[in-house]
């Protein structure tokens, strides 16, 4: 309990220094720059929407290094996406924003392991975040580890008994096991959430 309350302290902690660092530079610079690179992030203009953000730049911002995660992931640069992801981090090491765009340039490179350590990283702060519990399920399905699959998923109903997603993938898994009974059980399931959905019912009749 003592770690649990110096952890959320220490998150406290650093989100003041933030915020701190914020008040020591023009407000209505940096809003100015977001806002313009809003505007060319609609029009599809990623660099110079990136540039935007560097002309007010400070490594100590946590805003300003999530924005440029994102920006060099949607523009590509995946290598300068992770570098700005990992300093979102370690400015809010107990945050999962940071971690969940810090995945998309890992998944882009393939770098799958990384981004399985990343999910796991979130579930030990947040047991039940139901989009890490997806995610991870969905890469060891992937990967034909369906044992593995299938824990994730069943965590995922166990939380949601009635989500689509949760009950497909679980039941898929089930499925690819050879638990053909449990599968039924959970196809049928997922057609009273989505009564037309094909694949569902392409997996329903497997379990004949």
């Amino acid at each position: 309990m003592d770690a649990v309350k110096r952890n959320i302290f220490l998150g406290y902690l650093v989100l003041l220094i933030s915020n701190a660092s914020y008040g020591q530079h023009n407000f209505s610079l940096i809003q100015d720059a977001f806002n313009e690179s809003y505007k060319l992030e609609a029009s599809g203009d990623f660099k110079d929407a990136a540039n935007k953000i560097k002309e007010v730049y400070k490594e100590d911002f946590y805003e300003s290094n999530l924005r440029l995660g994102w920006l060099n992931y949607m523009a590509g640069n995946f290598n300068e996406s992770i570098a700005f992801y990992q300093k979102s981090i370690a400015l809010m090491p107990f945050a999962e924003e940071p971690k969940f765009g810090y995945v998309f340039p890992l998944s882009a490179l393939g770098r799958w392991d990384e981004v399985i350590t990343v999910y796991s990283q979130i579930l030990e702060n947040s047991s039940n975040n139901t989009k890490a519990l997806y995610y991870l399920g969905t890469i060891y399905y992937n990967r034909k580890q369906y044992d593995k699959a299938l824990t994730y998923f069943k965590r995922m109903t166990d939380l949601y008994p009635f989500d689509f997603d949760a009950l497909y993938m679980y039941a898929w898994s089930n499925l690819q096991l050879g638990k053909k009974k449990e599968a039924k059980l959970l196809f049928q399931k997922a057609l009273l959430n989505k009564p037309g959905n094909a694949e569902a019912k392409s997996g329903l009749l497997l379990t004949e």
